[in-house]
């Protein structure tokens, strides 16, 4: 494998995580911070304490808070902030960099615009412009400490995401190309509001039974909503679909998750983020879903659910017993 001069732009434990990762398969990496303090404290503890402490930070890793520094000369940029930090990063790189190729590892629709990561990119980046998408089961922490995974790297341009799922593949971190990169996204941010109805069932004791039938019957409104918006259902397969929904509405790691976990013990959302300590994207996610659902007329039940119990108008325990007392219907018909 050649090497490969990558930037990681943003400190967070995922963009870290990868950072690590990269750096022990031999490729030259820099992780850039927007945060001066949060770079002087790398740079002098090699440790990210503040979202991976138990991980020493690789000897050869370069820290920067300087963007120009970071990009100048890299082969690829891989950005990894929460999506509300997509469009200005994007901004710059088109500005500064207007070559680099891009990845993101953020899930969600942009708040305000409902748009997915790969249209903001569209808006941005010049056409010809490689960009993709990677996503699938991943915690940070598992992927720091080494541990094997599986991900997807999605790009409209296959040949992109063939050449870097290459590249940026070792025997610890696999990685699959797709050129569904619509149906790739929407598995990775309505996975995460499936992960918070399965906390909430899982919090209110409701079983094994009832988390399967969850996910199952999840799986298919992700699936229809990502067919109405173009995508292709059998990437909902993989493992930027029931992939990503399994470990993310099953492990103890998840943010989403331990969401759902707190809302049927009874606390306030505001007093569960607090406490959290780390972005949630199912939280911001939840109503951009429902909103485009609703204009495609795609029927999304348990998402609508996990909306009314966030925005406070329902309680959880009647959510659940709202969804399981709907009418009868055919198994592969809407809803």
């Amino acid at each position: 494998m050649n090497v490969s001069r990558i930037v990681v732009l943003g400190a967070g434990a995922w963009g870290t995580a990868l950072a690590n990762s990269y750096c022990s398969s031999n490729h030259s990496v820099t992780l850039w911070s927007i945060e001066a303090d949060h770079v002087a404290e790398m740079q002098a503890e090699r440790v990210n304490r503040r979202y991976l402490p138990d991980i020493a930070l690789n000897e050869t890793l370069a820290i920067t808070g300087d963007f120009a520094t970071a990009c100048k000369d890299a082969d690829l940029a891989l950005i990894a902030t929460p999506v509300a930090g997509l469009r200005p990063t994007l901004k710059r790189i088109a500005t500064e960099f207007p070559t680099l190729p891009v990845l993101w590892v953020c899930k969600g629709f942009e708040a305000g615009s409902g748009k997915l990561p790969h249209e903001v990119a569209a808006e941005l980046l010049a056409p010809g412009t490689g960009r993709g998408a990677l996503t699938g089961p991943s915690f940070a922490q598992e992927v720091a400490t080494g541990l094997p995974c599986a991900i997807t790297l999605a790009s409209k341009d296959l040949a992109f995401a063939r050449h870097w799922a290459g590249k940026l593949m070792h025997p610890r971190l696999r990685l699959y190309a797709n050129d569904d990169i619509v149906g790739a996204e929407i598995g990775a941010a309505v996975k995460n509001v499936l992960a918070i109805a399965a906390g909430i069932s899982d919090g209110l004791g409701f079983g094994f039974n009832a988390r399967a039938a969850l996910l199952t019957r999840g799986l298919a409104e992700i699936a229809r909503l990502s067919t109405a918006l173009g995508g292709r259902s059998e990437t909902l397969m993989g493992l930027a679909g029931m992939g990503d929904l399994i470990l993310t509405a099953t492990g103890d790691l998840s943010r989403n998750r331990r969401v759902g976990l707190a809302l049927a013990e009874g606390k306030q959302l505001p007093q569960i983020l607090q406490e959290l300590g780390h972005v949630a994207e199912g939280v911001l996610t939840t109503a951009t879903v429902v909103q485009r659902a609703r204009s495609l007329s795609v029927e999304m039940p348990i998402t609508e659910a996990v909306h009314a119990v966030l925005e406070g108008g329902l309680n959880p325990r009647d959510a659940v017993e709202q969804l399981m007392t709907r009418e009868a219907r055919l198994e592969n018909g809407a809803g």
